[in-house]
């Protein structure tokens, strides 16, 4: 089974690029963030013509996630538990069934700038909430996998220039030890755990030639469960998908499952 994780930056902007990516990658699953389309506006049947059930969680103009997967879905649920209050789409769950059921999380964290101030408060919070939902997945002894686009640069390898990054949420300490802790609680971060060393990154900004200079950073992530980590076979950043025509910001990272 192979599974995407893809910051869209806009459906309806990219619908040409994600059908073509979709026709020629041919994802068992795909986690997308950043849809920027409420429910009943998003684009369903060109991506339910190349066989895909698609299950979104949106909002007008910002964030947004959606599961769109050529495998059976159960269980489907959306936002993160532990505030009612929340009216962000930022979360959705669903169980593939594949030859072992696993439990997909499909996350677009919140960027958190500027810091401090309310947005870094909402972002830390929303960890918190995170690290709560983790432990339940855990708890349940499912394989299980949180993917999306974390906004978290985990450390400085993950960063082409890391200085220029130390004022902002995405990689200030706190943000860090947030993720951390997360991990910690027995999560496996696929990408790290098949690849070491500095220059992978999933995430290129569109201004000052920062894809041309491979100035970038890797926020797009893949934590896994022990159930689900056993089952991983590979782990890989699609990045020549920036180069195509209208390209998003983000590129594809994509795990493979013995399932």
């Amino acid at each position: 089974m192979k599974i995407a994780t893809f910051n869209i930056n806009g459906v309806k902007a990219r619908m040409t690029a994600l059908t073509d990516w979709l026709s020629d990658a041919r994802p068992d699953v795909a986690l997308l963030q950043e849809i920027k389309s409420v429910d009943e506006g998003f684009p369903r049947e060109p991506l339910e013509d190349l066989g895909y059930q698609v299950e979104t969680h949106g909002q007008k103009g910002f964030n947004g996630v959606a599961i769109l997967s050529k495998l059976p879905l159960e269980d489907i649920s959306r936002g993160l538990p532990g505030d009612d209050d929340d009216e962000q789409a930022r979360w959705i769950e669903a169980t593939v069934i594949g030859k072992t059921a696993v439990r997909l999380c499909g996350l677009y964290l919140p960027n958190g700038n500027p810091a401090p101030g309310p947005k870094y408060d909402y972002k830390l919070n929303w960890m918190k909430r995170l690290q709560t939902r983790a432990q339940a997945l855990l708890d349940a002894e499912m394989p299980a996998l949180m993917a999306g686009d974390y906004n978290v640069i985990p450390q400085a390898e993950d960063a082409a220039r890391p200085a220029a990054w130390e004022e902002d949420a995405l990689f200030l300490p706190q943000t860090q030890d947030a993720f951390r802790r997360i991990l910690n609680l027995g999560f496996t971060e696929a990408f790290r755990a098949t690849t070491q060393g500095p220059g992978h990154y999933s995430f290129w900004d569109y201004q000052a030639g920062a894809w041309n200079k491979n100035n970038g950073i890797r926020i797009d992530h893949f934590l896994l469960t022990p159930g689900c980590a056993d089952l991983m076979t590979g782990c890989w950043i699609e990045k020549d998908l920036r180069g195509r025509e209208k390209p998003s910001d983000h590129v594809p990272v994509w795990i493979e499952l013995d399932n």
